[in-house]
């Protein structure tokens, strides 16, 4: 019988853009891929793909206790019914109650993407005190499974969860992000049309607001820079913006919004500039993209972003939540041809020698058989 990899991830469309090659790549290798996610309008296309599709709701707002229990007794069923031999956990809540379930069921090996710590590690205050140490004490029973490999992408998440708890060096390894397919985000000439682009989901946490301010700036500059949101509106995440913002914003002429997109290659080659003012990340795959465009880029100083490019040589940081040296940098950059040509090339050598995709697929593909060939 094939081995079976089940995926559980939060919603459909985060596993086509981060995981599917990985997917692909495991059923091209002899596995049975089993995908757990809350379906939008992908089941189809997912399954033409050869993967078997399990409808499963996972809210991404802010949980209390009750509704956790609730969704552990639903991974402890999903567990036992599929029976794999291998779990692969990806997004917060899947790797916290998934991995207390995948311990409760004796999943033979589990694999854990940390792909950035999520909202709750940028609290402050009372609450956000007593949040995090709730959040501490779940991670601390997820991360025992025996057999158990966890993906970080960043060395600050490696620090930040080896401060809850000692983790053995065999039970760790580090890629970097998802990979870019560097075909299809092919080295693209800088088109000079004035065009800044930032690519996210449009989150308070992404630094939309600060990017919003950094155009407010720019146009009091008289600047002839056209900034643009490239992103949709994520309804089930309680730090999105709201359509009445990003109309207000249009209206006034200090952006223009161009939805979600699915070309991201061909919106990446319309861009002089690429900007993700994030407040932290895993991994941005957007700043991958960009570079394998041959896109300069301008982000935060904060873990994840500043992994992502090579400062000062593919891109520049800046301080988070800081609009006016954002502002700054993207006018100071614009008015550089030359400085952009050679960032822009610089980042295509970067994501050549880190973000292939095929080469993140293979590293997976060693995991899995570790994890299996252990119990043997």
């Amino acid at each position: 019988m094939k081995p079976k990899i089940l995926f559980v991830v939060n919603v459909d469309w985060f596993f086509i853009s981060h995981r599917l090659p990985i997917a692909l790549q495991a059923i091209k290798q002899g596995y049975e891929v089993h995908l757990a996610t809350q379906l939008t309008s992908f089941q189809n296309f997912l399954e033409s793909q050869g993967i078997i599709v399990h409808s499963f709701s996972i809210s991404r707002s802010k949980a209390n206790p009750l509704s956790l229990l609730l969704l552990f007794s639903r991974f402890v069923y999903l567990f036992y019914s599929v029976g794999p031999q291998i779990i692969h956990l990806v997004t917060i809540k899947p790797v916290i109650i998934g991995g207390i379930a995948a311990r409760v069921v004796k999943v033979p090996g589990v694999v854990i993407a940390i792909s950035g710590l999520g909202s709750t590690f940028l609290d402050h205050g009372f609450v956000g005190t007593i949040r995090k140490k709730f959040i501490f004490l779940l991670y601390k029973l997820a991360l025992r499974h025996k057999n158990l490999k966890i993906i970080f992408q960043n060395q600050d998440d490696h620090f930040s969860i080896n401060k809850i708890i000692s983790l053995k060096d065999d039970q760790i390894t580090f890629i970097k992000g998802s990979g870019v397919d560097l075909s299809k985000f092919n080295f693209d000439p800088l088109p000079f049309n004035n065009l800044v682009i930032m690519p996210s989901r449009l989150l308070k946490d992404k630094g939309v607001y600060e990017f919003i301010e950094a155009a407010k700036i720019l146009k009091k500059l008289n600047s002839q820079i056209v900034c643009v949101l490239v992103g949709d509106i994520d309804h089930g995440n309680p730090s999105s913006v709201s359509e009445k913002e990003i109309e207000s914003w249009v209206n006034s002429s200090l952006i223009e919004y161009w939805g979600h997109r699915s070309d991201m290659s061909n919106i990446l080659s319309r861009a002089d500039l690429v900007v993700l003012p994030s407040y932290r990340e895993g991994f941005p795959k957007v700043l991958m993209e960009a570079a394998a465009k041959g896109r300069p880029v301008i982000t935060t100083d904060v873990p994840g972003c500043r992994d992502a490019i090579e400062p000062n040589i593919s891109g520049v940081l800046v301080p988070v939540k800081n609009s006016f040296i954002l502002a700054d940098t993207i006018f100071g950059l614009m008015g550089n041809h030359e400085l952009l040509l050679e960032m822009g090339k610089n980042g295509r050598k970067l994501a050549e020698n880190n973000f292939s995709e095929s080469g993140v697929s293979q590293h997976h593909m060693s995991i899995y058989a570790e994890l299996i060939n252990k119990n043997y």
